[in-house]
């Protein structure tokens, strides 16, 4: 009975350029708090805000994203954006200074921001509509295995070389490979939304999903404090040294494993069932991390929340889709996208805070606190708002 197509080729190209963005970008992510400090000797704390800018400027750009992509040409904004975000990659390379690199690295995050809501758009334009649920959930393994991958990639380069700039040219290099993919897709001519409706809040943020953003950002908060200070961490206290990238590795795996059994799950529209399942995994994951610090805890707890989060995000991805309407596909993603962001950006200022002055230890309990508030909201308040506001 079931006919479309799912991997057609424009799928396939969007899933791949959408790969390149996570490659280049997780090349260098594990890495970036230890070439601060060895490159400007800066303190946890300074680590922190420099990098969180990254995130608060692709939260700023995100807001205005799923605006532009839902009233212009999405090709078109898909490819300026995307131009501009491997193109930031070279200023890395001419940083020669704490102050340059900071300014660098902050308005990266605008590009980043805006090529992210544009290619996750496109890639549901291009589904078929009976896949859609299916498609979403798979268009996330190319998230997951750049996050598998790459890691462990910029710590063979780097301990080959021990040269920062290889790295960044790497990461430049990729992105354009991703643009070059993006380019040749061709997307159906469709009617913009342009000058037909006021201009509302709800076109910048999809104001029905307030409860879902919420949680995100309490699921993010975890992930970015764990995921920021896992390589300083494991080689300060557990002496791991060039483990960060098994850590990233099996961190891909569970969310690898997770997103094709969810695949499944989506297909048949059980979308509440895979965030249920996703957002208590992920829960005893972070506990792992906190409560064990030895390898077992740092390594099993990234298997564990792998799997937790690859079941989560297509399903809340799912849900904020299924809230919008077709129009507002792109303020849907955005939606999404910021909150994750907003988590993501408070998440790195307040571990680096705690990691300074209180310990990681404080940092990872403090993650884990903040995660079981988002599990407890979305149990007691989320599953039923969605169910009653879900147009799909």
């Amino acid at each position: 009975m079931e006919t479309e197509k799912l991997w057609n080729s424009n799928y396939i190209k969007v899933w791949c350029a959408n790969f390149m963005i996570f490659f280049s970008f997780m090349l260098l992510t594990p890495l970036l708090p230890l070439y601060l400090s060895e490159t400007f000797q800066t303190d946890k704390h300074v680590i922190g805000i420099v990098l969180s800018g990254y995130t608060i400027m692709a939260l700023i750009t995100r807001a205005f994203s799923g605006f532009i992509v839902d009233s212009f040409p999405r090709k078109i904004v898909l490819l300026v954006s995307y131009f501009l975000f491997f193109l930031f990659f070279s200023g890395y390379i001419i940083a020669g200074s704490l102050l340059f690199f900071a300014i660098v690295r902050t308005f990266h995050g605008a590009p980043f921001g805006a090529t992210t809501v544009a290619n996750s758009t496109v890639a549901i334009d291009v589904l078929p509509p009976s896949r859609r649920a299916e498609g979403i959930g798979y268009y996330g393994l190319s998230n997951n295995l750049a996050t598998a991958i790459s890691p462990t990639v910029a710590l063979w380069i780097f301990n080959a070389t021990h040269n920062y700039d290889i790295l960044f040219a790497t990461a430049f290099i990729v992105g354009a490979i991703g643009f070059t993919i993006n380019a040749t897709i061709k997307l159906p001519k469709k009617e913009l939304i342009r000058n037909k409706q006021p201009i509302s809040l709800d076109r910048f943020f999809l104001l029905k999903g307030w409860s879902e953003a919420l949680c995100m950002v309490c699921y993010a908060f975890s992930y970015g404090v764990i995921s920021t200070y896992v390589a300083i961490y494991g080689k300060e206290e557990l002496g791991i040294t060039s483990g960060t990238g098994f850590f990233f590795m099996l961190l891909a795996i569970g969310l690898i494993l997770s997103r094709l059994v969810g695949g499944r799950t989506l297909k048949k529209g059980r979308i509440l069932e895979n965030a249920s399942i996703g957002c208590v995994i992920s829960l005893f994951g972070y506990l792992l991390f906190a409560a064990l610090h030895n390898p077992f805890g740092y390594y099993g707890a990234a298997l564990i929340i792998g799997l937790g989060n690859g079941h989560m995000w297509p399903a809340f991805q799912n849900m904020f889709i299924n809230l919008g309407t077709n129009n507002q596909r792109g303020t849907a993603n955005s939606s999404l996208l910021v909150s994750w962001d907003v988590g993501i950006g408070i998440g790195i200022m307040v571990g680096g805070f705690l990691a300074e002055y209180f310990g990681y230890h404080s940092a990872f309990w403090c993650a884990w606190i903040i995660n079981i508030t988002g599990v407890a909201g979305f149990f007691l308040y989320v599953r039923r708002s969605y169910q009653k506001n879900k147009l799909w």
